[in-house]
């Protein structure tokens, strides 16, 4: 029986002591400061046991998942610093930036404790325990950071204990991850928080402007409706890259200002024409820490109750899984209500054949 302490019962740590507990050899330990959600975990059956006390958790576990922002899996790190343990021990943590954590994990000096820096590359705009779910990290990258003098078979179990998440891992250095995930995850969030201040301020000129915020707008900002403060310790630990990435993007908004003000038509043609070329090739590279791969498709449903559970069922018992489902708000510059997402080329392709024949109107971007 492999004992396993989540600490931390958010939607990150909920979610991944959900997927562990339910298989058969995996006993979870939960611990959070904020009793209700741990009440709620035990109740729900998210963990077997619930600790109170840190360090008695701590000395009953095999694997210790820190999943608590930044800042307090920092805190956790030091008070495992001052644990003495009687068996071998892996700590990993789910932190978006490893910079701060790999600078505190060299405190964890005991010979027992091996440190593995982790970061499960998906969540939600929803927060807390009650969000949590078993799949939320299903075809999701899971990065793993382990020191250079970490042994593999270190690695491959903690590996083996994440599995039943259905995570794909892959390995990086610290560095490279937090640059990487600055440019992808956080910088990203900082522009849709802006983007979302300057609707606001223009709202006082145009009353109907929340109405016509729609389709586009609404995928762009989505992300600036996370939690503030896990966002706010995020980019305080990593301040000084998200400061470059701000300047180039300063860079790049006086570039795109020259281009209109000159009425550069064919400067624009070509920045945007650039974008969207990169931004469809996303995922289909088969390098390290690439997008998965999503193939889209859009079809146009009658807005009446069963007509999106028809389209679902016809793909189902044709055995097309869908992995993303998108009720357009408004039909917003394509042909259709729904979008539906698959992983390959050749599902799409079945899925517009069936649907067409079905007397379905698809339109493939």
């Amino acid at each position: 029986m492999k004992k396993i302490l989540v600490a931390g019962l958010g939607l990150i740590g909920g979610s991944i002591a959900k997927a562990l507990n339910e298989v058969e050899g995996r006993y979870v330990i939960g611990y959070d400061v904020n009793e209700a959600s741990l009440q709620y975990a035990k109740e729900t059956g998210m963990i077997s046991e619930s600790e109170t006390d840190f360090e008695t958790a701590c000395k009953k576990a095999e694997i210790i998942i820190l999943a608590a922002p930044i800042s307090a899996t920092i805190q956790l790190m030091e008070k495992i610093a001052h644990i003495s343990f009687d068996h071998p021990v892996i700590v990993t943590d789910v932190s978006s930036v490893k910079g701060s954590i790999l600078q505190t994990s060299d405190r964890l000096v005991n010979d027992q404790v091996t440190f593995i820096g982790g970061h499960p590359m998906a969540g939600s705009h929803k927060t807390g325990v009650e969000a949590a779910k078993e799949h939320l990290f299903e075809n999701a990258i899971y990065v793993l950071t382990p020191p250079t003098d970490c042994a593999k078979q270190k690695v491959d179990t903690l590996k083996e204990v994440l599995a039943p998440t259905k995570c794909n891992f892959i390995i990086l250095e610290p560095n490279e991850h937090d640059e990487m995930t600055s440019v992808i995850s956080h910088f990203p969030h900082l522009i849709a928080s802006s983007l979302v201040h300057q609707a606001r301020k223009w709202e006082q000129v145009h009353e109907y402007l929340p109405e016509l915020a729609a389709g586009g707008f609404r995928d762009i900002t989505r992300i600036a409706s996370s939690n503030p403060k896990m966002w706010q310790d995020i980019f305080q630990h990593n301040g000084q890259k998200m400061s470059k990435l701000l300047q180039d993007w300063i860079n790049e908004m006086v570039t795109l200002k020259e281009f209109l003000d000159k009425n550069s038509s064919d400067e624009m043609i070509q920045y945007l024409d650039q974008a969207k070329q990169y931004r469809d090739g996303l995922g289909e590279k088969k390098t390290r820490g690439a997008l998965p791969s999503f193939y889209d498709m859009y079809v146009d449903v009658k807005d009446e109750p069963g007509s999106i559970a028809k389209v679902v069922q016809l793909l189902a018992n044709a055995s097309i899984s869908l992995k993303n489902i998108r009720i357009l708000e408004i039909r917003d510059n394509v042909n259709g209500a729904l979008r539906l997402s698959v992983t390959t080329e050749k599902d799409r392709q079945r899925a517009v054949t069936l649907l067409k024949e079905n007397d379905y109107e698809v339109t493939v971007e």
